[in-house]
């Protein structure tokens, strides 16, 4: 197998492993504050709003360390060993105490930000700069099968439930931990990739300290101190300069959007007492339609590489208006007070008689447009930051995270109306943001060579 084909295997194998992992934790995630609603005792006391918020609170004070871990021990083992604590975690609803539930939280949010700072760095080092938006849409595609598979276990599972039983959550519970363990040990597949140069390349590339195809996988490098502490240094740099500052308001769009599709909406699915007794299966099939629109945007806007010949701009917008009318749908069909509604739900109306195909609609159209904002934002750091593209990612999900956590903090105190503002507004200033991002990157083409970005 030629570099090419190796570096295109090592990003489906890549794609994979996030999938295993994630159709445990994202399923988790969309279930955990109903399961917990149906637990609730003077045994346990615990939100699954305030875990997330937790986790994502960690996880973006994390991203300052996460550059200097995955410098010192590689990409390749840090996403393994985070990956077990994601285990950890998902297998912690299994038996909860509300000790173990927040410790859990915490140190998930530590791993969460290593492994996706690995993840980018692993992709942008097995990508070219033609390559890049292709690889940024399968590793999507793939990552985003996850949510059609294990919600579909849950639709089926929990088909006319209307309480969720010690013995159903468990039963849950015990196989997402297995998915999970599954995803971890894929990235032991991964191999180093070799570099496509000409003798001439090659010779120049001896010259180059900092060169993506030198970074470690495996083995680390002597100096790791000195390393590590470079690492930080360069990430503190990379977030103040003029183009990741553009970028971090459409950043901080994906991570409150990220909170809305992946807890509070399908909350406010199961909550709905006008769907019946299958309100709470429906959380399960919501999920399945948010992952079928993630995994369409990731083939036709990834894999197709249709924004290297049209731009990214056009991307973004059609994501931006995916969610403004998702946005609106669920303003008319959603009660305001279906995300902090009690277990038994809430029996509240709103604008137009409560439809369950709106409401998988607008799932699916939330899907559809995450991925238009993340497969380019995916594409435009790892293209601009290149050959600094661990610390450029944790800088990335340093401000998606913070906002993810702000977001999951408020949901549990702002009514649904409030919540789709808050997101109108940073959604349109996002993209505004990233339209002037794009015309930077497109304007330093023209002036000079992309690798001087």
């Amino acid at each position: 197998m030629g570099p090419e084909g190796k570096t295109l295997l090592n990003i489906i194998i890549l794609g994979f492993g996030f999938m295993f992992m994630f159709t445990a934790f994202q399923t988790c995630g969309n279930i955990e504050q109903t399961v917990i609603k149906s637990f609730n005792s003077t045994e346990f006391h615990g939100s699954g709003y305030t875990s997330m918020a937790i986790i994502y609170g960690v996880f973006s004070a994390s991203n300052l360390i996460a550059p200097s871990v995955v410098a010192v021990i590689g990409p390749q083992l840090s996403m393994f060993f985070s990956g077990l604590v994601y285990s950890g975690y998902i297998a912690m609803f299994i038996h909860p105490y509300t000790w173990s539930f927040y410790t859990a939280s915490v140190v998930v949010g530590i791993a969460a930000a290593i492994l996706w700072t690995a993840q980018g760095n692993l992709l942008t080092i097995n990508s070219t700069d033609a390559t890049i938006g292709r690889n940024s849409g399968i590793f999507w595609a793939l990552l985003q099968f996850s949510l059609f598979f294990g919600n579909m276990y849950i639709y089926f599972a929990w088909h006319g439930h209307v309480h969720i039983s010690d013995k159903d959550r468990q039963t849950v519970f015990i196989s997402l931990t297995v998915i999970s363990l599954v995803g971890s040990f894929l990235f032991f597949l991964i191999q180093k990739p070799e570099p496509e140069a000409t003798p001439s390349e090659a010779s120049e590339s001896l010259l180059q300290t900092e060169s993506t195809e030198s970074a470690p996988i495996i083995v680390a490098t002597p100096g790791l101190g000195s390393q590590a502490l470079d690492a930080f240094k360069k990430a503190l740099q990379l977030s103040v300069t003029k183009e990741m500052l553009l970028l971090s308001i459409s950043i901080a769009y994906t991570g409150l959007e990220l909170t809305f599709y992946s807890g509070v909406y399908g909350t406010c699915i199961g909550a709905m007492t006008q769907f019946g007794n299958d309100a709470k299966s429906l959380i399960g099939l919501s999920g399945i339609f948010i992952g079928l629109g993630e995994i369409l945007g990731g083939g036709v806007f990834g894999m197709l590489n249709k924004c290297n010949r049209f731009g990214r701009n056009p991307v973004v917008l059609l994501g931006l208006i995916t969610h403004f009318v998702a946005f609106y749908l669920i303003f008319l069909n959603i009660a305001s007070d279906a995300p902090i509604a009690p277990e038994e739900g809430t029996h509240l109306q709103a604008y137009i008689t409560p439809s369950v195909e709106v409401a998988l609609l607008c799932s699916f159209l939330l899907g559809l447009g995450d991925s238009c904002f993340n497969t380019q934002l995916l594409s435009i750091v790892g293209f601009m930051f290149r050959e600094d593209s661990a610390p450029a990612f944790a800088v990335f999900k340093f401000v998606q995270s913070i906002t993810a956590a702000l977001a999951f903090f408020y949901s549990n105190y702002l009514l649904l109306h409030w919540q789709l503002l808050i997101m109108v507004v940073v959604g349109f200033l996002g993209t505004l943001s990233f339209f002037v991002a794009e015309w930077v990157v497109v304007s330093s083409r023209r002036d000079t060579d992309y690798d001087n970005i």
